[in-house]
């Protein structure tokens, strides 16, 4: 199960489940929602914030 504190899982499988998105281009509304719909995620919405999405975001670019 993803935490948020899972920034490479997370942004791999965002890479995997969302091929057509340029992460560079994305509101973090869409990415917290993106997150919180993925199958292996089990957290607690309401803990994420700028810092983590951020990073998140990173992670993804450099997966891409």
């Amino acid at each position: 199960m993803l935490k948020w504190t899972d920034t490479l899982e997370i942004a791999i499988e965002l890479n995997d489940n969302l091929p057509n998105i340029d992460p560079r281009y994305i509101r973090y509304t869409d990415l917290h929602g993106w997150i919180c719909g993925l199958d292996d995620f089990d957290d607690d919405p309401n803990k994420s914030n700028e810092k983590i999405l951020e990073a998140i975001q990173m992670a993804w670019i450099e997966e891409k």
